[in-house]
């Protein structure tokens, strides 16, 4: 089951990617609902990831500087944070907030629309679903994904500057400090991590709508919500596989 899913997902995806890029596909309804989505995944998100993203520099940033800086590491701290933090964690953390966020919400309308047979009802007038639906939320998603990821790691970067310089760990000045992270970051992962951030909010958003649309009468939200969320985890883990895979 979860095999054909990821089959569709990949085949929608190029799909999407054909879609997006034609001016014509962007007409007034489509815009419309682009930016709803947007207002309504990264406003939804923005709150849930600054209070991660406080919590993970309070658990994750300030610890790290202490422990290796108590170590005689204290060089190696730009490299473990853009590695551990930047890379791998914020990717999934922010993925996880968006489908919670966003995801679900998706899942659970266009899913009353198919029991409802108002999919059918657009097809009928002329509208395309996919076009109309599936396209302008999955961008919209794409588009908070990297948002929110770029927010999450300088507020988490942040928080924990914060915490060690109030207790005397850092002395540097934070541009200082954030420049030790960034200068820290391979070439590779200068690539690898936006593309984490952009991909993990495009598998979340086009998991969801697809989760969304495959229903049938027997489904209700108690059997739609834990289906489409088991999806968008899956397809956040593996977009998050993938690119380490390509990029080391």
């Amino acid at each position: 089951m979860q095999s054909r899913f990821m089959l569709v997902l990949i085949g929608s995806s190029w799909g999407v990617i054909c879609q997006a890029v034609q001016p014509l596909t962007w007409r007034r309804l489509v815009r419309m609902e682009f930016w709803r989505s947007l207002r309504q995944s990264t406003g939804g998100g923005l709150l849930s990831v600054l209070v991660v993203a406080v919590i993970s520099g309070l658990g994750i940033v300030a610890q790290a500087v202490f422990w290796l800086g108590f170590a005689g590491m204290t060089q190696m701290t730009g490299s473990i944070l853009a590695r551990v933090l930047v890379r791998e964690i914020a990717p999934v953390l922010v993925g996880v907030i968006l489908l919670g966020r966003s995801g679900m919400l998706i899942v659970a309308q266009l899913g009353v629309l198919t029991t409802a047979g108002k999919l059918r009802i657009l097809s009928g007038m002329g509208i395309d679903p996919f076009i109309a639906l599936i396209v302008p939320r999955t961008v919209a998603m794409t588009v908070s994904g990297f948002t929110l990821g770029v927010i999450f790691s300088v507020v988490a970067l942040g928080m924990g500057y914060i915490v060690c310089w109030s207790q005397g760990i850092v002395t540097m000045p934070i541009w200082s400090f954030m420049f030790q992270v960034a200068a820290s970051v391979s070439k590779p992962d200068y690539l690898g991590i936006p593309l984490k951030f952009l991909l993990s909010g495009f598998s979340v958003g086009l998991s969801s709508c697809l989760s969304g649309m495959d229903v049938t009468q027997n489904d209700s939200l108690s059997t739609m919500i834990p289906r489409g969320f088991s999806r968008g985890i899956l397809s956040i883990l593996t977009i998050n596989v993938v690119i380490d895979s390509l990029f080391g």
